[in-house]
C-alpha cells in the first residue's frame, strides 16, 4: 500500500500483523509523577498472549503498583482490536518485559497524562506508540464526533465495564452513551483503506466512559 503525498513521493507502509481486528489483549498501566506531570508506562500482552482471563483475574493493582514503585497501577482491559492490521513499530523506548503473575507482557507505549493521573471520559491524552493502523475498505469503523468535527476512531473495545460490550454492540453504542453537548457517535463503512501512522508523531487519543479507546487520525 502507498500513499502519495506529492507527485513524486510515495511512503510505503508494510504491514507486520494482519487479521487483528477482534483480537484480544490486556495492559497494565503504571502511572508516576515526573517533571511536574503524571505519566503511565504502558505495558501490553499485544501479539505474546491472549491475556488469558483466569490470570487475569488475580493480577493485583495496589500490589503492582508496590513493585513497580509507581504512584498507582491501572489494570487496563481486557480489550479486543478494532482494526485490521498493524505496520512498523518504531523502538525509541528501551525495551523491556516484565512478568505479570504469570502474564508475559511487554512496555509498548507512554501516555501522557498532563497534570492530573485520571482518565475522565471524552479527554484526550498523548501517548509515543509509534506505529501504524490500518482499518480495512469494506469494514466497519464506530467514530467519536467532536463540535468541530473531528472523528475519533475506535481502536478497541474493552470488556471491563462492560462483559457483553461485543462488536454487535458497537452498532447502537451510540444510544449508551452520556457524550458532552454536541458530540456525536455514527458507523460507518469505509470505502477505502484508513492508516493513522503515529510513528514520527505523538497520537491523540480518548476513551468513553466503558472505556472503549478511541484514536485521531493523524
Amino acid at each position: 500500500m502507498t500513499i502519495e503525498n506529492a507527485p513524486d513521493v510515495t511512503i510505503d507502509y508494510p504491514r507486520i500483523q494482519d487479521d487483528v481486528r477482534g483480537v484480544r489483549y490486556g495492559e497494565v498501566l503504571a502511572i508516576y509523577h515526573r517533571d511536574g506531570r503524571f505519566e503511565a508506562e504502558v505495558f501490553g500482552t499485544q501479539f505474546l498472549n491472549d491475556c488469558p482471563q483466569e490470570l487475569w483475574e488475580t493480577l493485583d493493582a495496589e500490589k503492582i503498583a508496590a513493585d513497580m514503585g509507581a504512584i498507582l497501577v491501572k489494570l487496563n482491559g481486557p480489550r479486543y482490536w478494532l482494526l485490521d492490521g498493524m505496520g512498523q513499530k518504531n523502538y525509541s523506548l528501551e525495551p523491556v518485559m516484565r512478568d505479570f503473575n504469570g502474564i508475559e507482557m511487554r512496555r509498548i507505549a507512554v501516555v501522557d497524562l498532563g497534570e492530573s493521573p485520571g482518565n475522565a471520559p471524552y479527554t484526550e491524552k498523548y501517548v509515543n506508540r509509534e506505529v501504524v493502523f490500518f482499518f480495512d475498505a469494506g469494514k466497519p469503523v464506530y467514530e467519536l464526533v467532536n463540535p468541530d468535527g473531528l472523528a475519533y476512531v475506535l481502536q478497541a473495545r474493552c470488556v471491563a465495564v462492560d462483559p457483553m460490550m461485543d462488536e454487535d454492540a458497537l452498532m447502537t453504542l451510540g444510544d449508551r452513551l452520556d457524550m458532552p453537548e454536541g458530540w456525536t457517535y455514527r458507523v460507518r463503512i469505509l470505502d477505502e483503506e484508513l492508516i493513522i501512522d503515529t510513528t514520527q508523531s505523538v497520537a491523540t487519543v480518548l476513551q468513553d466512559e466503558f472505556e472503549n479507546s478511541y484514536t485521531l487520525p493523524q
